[in-house]
């Protein structure tokens, strides 16, 4: 089954400091042209990171786009170059003031395919040591820490609207559980 999609003509609408949009022009595999609008991201990462103690760190902190404050694993934007590994260290110190003796790549997902090309790198950290705490200078967020059946029930009861969040718990969740990780 052959239905990708030839791209014609491609124009950059809009360049930010996280993400630039552009418009194609495509042809499907009928013949017809139509147009795909494209959030162009670099990609980020995210971490499910376990205490000593057996607890998720989380961060909460207000997300404009959804105007409201929601829960998330820590995560981060990769810089242009940055190997995701060393982002995922970066952001986890930085966001949470922790450090990682243990850290391991799980899997890389797209979050919204449908519209943007940001590719998540999801990781999972533990024997985790405290160092400073050191957010970006526009993040302001809180740290918290919850057992995984905490986490489970909140994501029941649609308390965690954050998909790579909802995506590493169960991911923890279930090998984690298995002791696969």
């Amino acid at each position: 089954m052959d239905v990708k999609e030839e791209t014609v003509s491609s124009k950059r609408i809009f360049e930010g400091k996280i993400i630039n949009l552009r418009v194609d022009e495509v042809k499907l595999p009928n013949g017809k042209v139509t147009t795909r609008e494209v959030v162009e991201h670099p990609g980020g990462v995210s971490i499910v990171a376990v205490t000593n103690e057996g607890k998720l760190l989380l961060v909460k902190q207000y997300r404009k786009p959804a105007e409201e404050i929601l829960l998330e694993i820590p995560a981060g934007k990769l810089e242009k170059g940055e190997d995701p590994k060393e982002c995922a260290k970066r952001e986890l110190s930085e966001e949470t003031g922790y450090e990682a003796g243990y850290l391991k790549h799980l899997l890389t997902f797209y979050t919204t395919p449908g519209f943007s090309n940001e590719k998540m790198y999801l990781y999972f950290a533990k024997d985790l040591k405290k160092v400073k705490v050191h957010p970006d200078e526009d993040e302001f967020l809180e740290v918290v820490e919850y057992s995984p059946e905490e986490l489970w029930q909140m994501i029941l009861k649609n308390m965690i609207k954050d998909s790579k969040t909802v995506i590493g718990v169960l991911y923890y969740l279930k090998l984690g559980k298995e002791g696969l990780l």
